[in-house]
Protein backbone atom coordinates (compact mmCIF):
# COMPACT_ATOMS: atom_id res chain seq x y z
CA UNK A 1 0.00 0.00 0.00
CA UNK A 2 1.46 3.38 -0.98
CA UNK A 3 1.83 5.87 1.89
CA UNK A 4 3.44 8.81 0.04
CA UNK A 5 0.17 10.72 -0.28
CA UNK A 6 -0.90 10.51 3.38
CA UNK A 7 2.64 11.28 4.59
CA UNK A 8 2.74 14.40 2.48
CA UNK A 9 -0.55 15.52 3.98
CA UNK A 10 0.69 14.87 7.55
CA UNK A 11 3.94 16.74 6.84
CA UNK A 12 2.00 19.69 5.43
CA UNK A 13 -0.31 19.83 8.46
CA UNK A 14 2.67 19.71 10.86
CA UNK A 15 4.48 22.43 8.93
CA UNK A 16 1.44 24.71 8.90
CA UNK A 17 0.87 24.10 12.61
CA UNK A 18 4.47 24.87 13.56
CA UNK A 19 4.45 28.00 11.38
CA UNK A 20 1.30 29.25 13.10
CA UNK A 21 2.75 28.60 16.59
CA UNK A 22 6.09 30.35 15.84
CA UNK A 23 4.31 33.27 14.20
CA UNK A 24 1.96 33.63 17.16
CA UNK A 25 4.90 33.76 19.59
CA UNK A 26 6.96 36.24 17.58
CA UNK A 27 4.04 38.51 16.81
CA UNK A 28 2.79 38.52 20.39
CA UNK A 29 -0.33 36.47 20.11
CA UNK A 30 -2.51 35.58 23.09
CA UNK A 31 -0.48 34.11 25.94
CA UNK A 32 2.85 35.10 24.44
CA UNK A 33 5.44 36.63 26.77
CA UNK A 34 7.72 37.75 23.97
CA UNK A 35 7.87 41.26 22.51
CA UNK A 36 6.15 41.79 19.25
CA UNK A 37 8.31 42.02 16.19
CA UNK A 38 5.99 44.55 14.60
CA UNK A 39 6.92 47.03 17.33
CA UNK A 40 10.20 47.52 15.50
CA UNK A 41 8.24 48.77 12.52
CA UNK A 42 5.90 51.07 14.41
CA UNK A 43 6.18 54.81 13.84
CA UNK A 44 7.97 56.83 16.57
CA UNK A 45 4.68 58.59 17.33
CA UNK A 46 2.96 55.32 18.25
CA UNK A 47 5.79 53.88 20.36
CA UNK A 48 5.90 54.34 24.13
CA UNK A 49 8.93 56.37 25.24
CA UNK A 50 10.35 57.18 28.66
CA UNK A 51 9.73 60.57 30.23
CA UNK A 52 12.43 63.03 29.06
CA UNK A 53 14.86 64.13 31.74
CA UNK A 54 14.60 67.71 32.94
CA UNK A 55 17.22 69.78 31.18
CA UNK A 56 19.96 71.24 33.33
CA UNK A 57 21.78 74.45 32.56
CA UNK A 58 25.11 75.88 33.71
CA UNK A 59 26.18 74.56 37.13
CA UNK A 60 23.05 72.40 37.17
CA UNK A 61 20.57 75.28 37.39
CA UNK A 62 16.99 74.36 36.42
CA UNK A 63 16.64 77.53 34.30
CA UNK A 64 19.15 79.48 32.19
CA UNK A 65 20.37 82.83 33.44
CA UNK A 66 19.50 86.01 31.54
CA UNK A 67 22.10 87.60 29.30
CA UNK A 68 24.84 89.49 31.12
CA UNK A 69 24.41 87.29 34.20
CA UNK A 70 26.73 84.68 35.69
CA UNK A 71 25.27 81.32 36.73
CA UNK A 72 26.53 79.95 40.03
CA UNK A 73 25.92 77.15 42.49
CA UNK A 74 27.67 76.59 45.80
CA UNK A 75 27.43 74.15 48.68
CA UNK A 76 28.94 74.54 52.13
CA UNK A 77 30.82 71.70 53.76
CA UNK A 78 28.86 68.97 55.52
CA UNK A 79 30.15 68.71 59.11
CA UNK A 80 33.91 68.01 58.86
CA UNK A 81 33.47 65.18 56.36
CA UNK A 82 32.37 66.50 52.94
CA UNK A 83 34.08 69.56 51.54
CA UNK A 84 32.35 72.56 49.94
CA UNK A 85 31.87 73.28 46.23
CA UNK A 86 31.80 76.51 44.27
CA UNK A 87 30.70 76.41 40.61
CA UNK A 88 30.54 79.41 38.29
CA UNK A 89 29.47 79.35 34.63
CA UNK A 90 29.80 75.56 34.55
CA UNK A 91 33.37 75.70 35.88
CA UNK A 92 34.17 74.19 39.28
CA UNK A 93 36.24 76.82 41.07
CA UNK A 94 36.67 74.97 44.36
CA UNK A 95 35.94 71.39 45.44
CA UNK A 96 37.44 68.35 47.13
CA UNK A 97 38.08 66.84 43.69
CA UNK A 98 40.18 69.88 42.74
CA UNK A 99 41.94 69.51 46.11
CA UNK A 100 41.73 73.23 46.87
CA UNK A 101 39.28 73.33 49.81
CA UNK A 102 39.93 73.12 53.52
CA UNK A 103 38.58 73.68 57.01
CA UNK A 104 37.40 77.23 57.61
CA UNK A 105 36.47 79.70 54.87
CA UNK A 106 36.82 78.75 51.22
CA UNK A 107 36.97 81.89 49.11
CA UNK A 108 37.04 82.39 45.33
CA UNK A 109 37.73 85.86 43.92
CA UNK A 110 36.20 86.44 40.49
CA UNK A 111 36.40 89.23 37.93
CA UNK A 112 32.86 90.60 37.99
CA UNK A 113 32.91 91.62 34.32
CA UNK A 114 34.48 88.60 32.60
CA UNK A 115 33.59 85.95 35.19
CA UNK A 116 37.18 84.71 35.20
CA UNK A 117 38.66 83.30 38.40
CA UNK A 118 41.27 85.57 39.96
CA UNK A 119 42.31 83.37 42.88
CA UNK A 120 40.87 80.69 45.17
CA UNK A 121 42.12 79.84 48.66
CA UNK A 122 41.03 78.15 51.89
CA UNK A 123 41.66 79.77 55.27
CA UNK A 124 41.73 77.70 58.47
CA UNK A 125 39.60 79.59 60.96
CA UNK A 126 40.23 77.17 63.82
CA UNK A 127 44.01 76.92 63.98
CA UNK A 128 45.18 79.25 61.21
CA UNK A 129 46.33 82.88 61.20
CA UNK A 130 43.53 85.39 60.55
CA UNK A 131 46.09 87.80 59.11
CA UNK A 132 46.39 85.54 56.06
CA UNK A 133 42.68 86.06 55.42
CA UNK A 134 42.94 89.81 55.99
CA UNK A 135 45.80 90.11 53.49
CA UNK A 136 43.63 88.29 50.97
CA UNK A 137 40.48 90.43 51.21
CA UNK A 138 41.82 93.86 52.19
CA UNK A 139 43.19 94.86 48.75
CA UNK A 140 40.15 93.86 46.67
CA UNK A 141 39.40 96.11 43.70
CA UNK A 142 36.04 97.59 42.80
CA UNK A 143 33.81 95.06 41.04
CA UNK A 144 35.52 91.92 42.35
CA UNK A 145 33.04 89.16 43.24
CA UNK A 146 33.69 87.19 46.42
CA UNK A 147 32.32 83.65 46.80
CA UNK A 148 32.53 82.17 50.33
CA UNK A 149 31.64 78.66 51.52
CA UNK A 150 32.23 77.42 55.07
CA UNK A 151 33.61 74.03 56.06
CA UNK A 152 33.71 72.71 59.65
CA UNK A 153 34.41 75.94 61.58
CA UNK A 154 34.29 79.34 59.84
CA UNK A 155 34.51 81.76 62.74
CA UNK A 156 36.75 80.95 65.72
CA UNK A 157 39.63 83.09 64.42
CA UNK A 158 37.42 85.89 63.12
CA UNK A 159 38.12 89.31 64.59
CA UNK A 160 36.31 92.64 64.36
CA UNK A 161 38.14 93.75 61.21
CA UNK A 162 37.36 90.51 59.39
CA UNK A 163 33.65 90.79 60.16
CA UNK A 164 33.65 94.45 59.10
CA UNK A 165 35.28 93.65 55.75
CA UNK A 166 32.72 90.94 54.96
CA UNK A 167 29.92 93.30 56.00
CA UNK A 168 31.27 95.89 53.56
CA UNK A 169 31.11 93.22 50.83
CA UNK A 170 27.36 92.95 51.49
CA UNK A 171 27.08 90.32 54.23
CA UNK A 172 24.30 90.57 56.81
CA UNK A 173 25.49 87.61 58.87
CA UNK A 174 29.25 88.06 59.17
CA UNK A 175 28.89 89.98 62.42
CA UNK A 176 27.14 87.07 64.15
CA UNK A 177 28.98 84.15 62.53
CA UNK A 178 30.08 81.70 65.24
CA UNK A 179 31.80 78.36 65.91
CA UNK A 180 30.75 75.64 63.44
CA UNK A 181 27.99 77.68 61.79
CA UNK A 182 27.18 76.90 58.15
CA UNK A 183 27.57 79.87 55.80
CA UNK A 184 27.50 80.55 52.07
CA UNK A 185 27.82 84.06 50.69
CA UNK A 186 28.42 85.97 47.47
CA UNK A 187 29.43 89.59 47.82
CA UNK A 188 31.29 92.24 45.86
CA UNK A 189 33.66 95.07 46.47
CA UNK A 190 31.79 98.35 46.18
CA UNK A 191 28.22 97.16 46.79
CA UNK A 192 25.86 99.65 48.35
CA UNK A 193 23.34 97.22 49.87
CA UNK A 194 23.21 93.81 51.48
CA UNK A 195 23.81 90.93 49.11
CA UNK A 196 20.73 88.85 48.16
CA UNK A 197 23.04 85.82 47.94
CA UNK A 198 23.64 84.66 51.51
CA UNK A 199 22.53 81.81 53.76
CA UNK A 200 23.42 81.13 57.36
CA UNK A 201 22.50 78.38 59.83
CA UNK A 202 23.53 78.58 63.47
CA UNK A 203 25.26 75.71 65.22
CA UNK A 204 22.75 74.49 67.83
CA UNK A 205 22.54 71.15 69.57
CA UNK A 206 18.75 71.42 69.38
CA UNK A 207 18.57 71.81 65.60
CA UNK A 208 21.83 70.40 64.22
CA UNK A 209 21.41 67.87 61.44
CA UNK A 210 24.78 66.26 62.12
CA UNK A 211 26.21 65.61 65.58
CA UNK A 212 27.95 68.86 66.46
CA UNK A 213 27.25 70.58 63.12
CA UNK A 214 24.23 72.15 61.41
CA UNK A 215 23.03 71.13 57.96
CA UNK A 216 25.00 71.89 54.82
CA UNK A 217 23.74 74.83 52.78
CA UNK A 218 23.15 74.96 49.04
CA UNK A 219 22.63 78.15 47.07
CA UNK A 220 22.32 78.88 43.34
CA UNK A 221 21.33 81.80 41.18
CA UNK A 222 22.26 84.40 38.56
CA UNK A 223 24.58 87.30 39.34
CA UNK A 224 24.53 90.43 37.15
CA UNK A 225 27.89 91.11 35.57
CA UNK A 226 29.59 94.13 37.06
CA UNK A 227 30.28 97.26 35.01
CA UNK A 228 33.65 97.83 36.67
CA UNK A 229 36.16 95.17 37.71
CA UNK A 230 39.82 94.74 38.48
Amino acid sequence: MRLAGPLRIVALVVTVGLTWIVGSILLGGPGSGFPRIQQFFNSPESSVTAEPRARKYKCGLPQPCPEEHLAFRMVSGAANVIGPKICLEDKMLMSSVKDNVGRGLNIALVNGVSGELIEARAFDMWAGDVNDLLKFIRPLHEGTLVFVASYDDPATKMNEETRKLFSELGSRNAKELAFRDSWVFVGAKGVQNNSPFEQHVKNSKHTNKYEGWPEALEMEGCIPRRSVAS
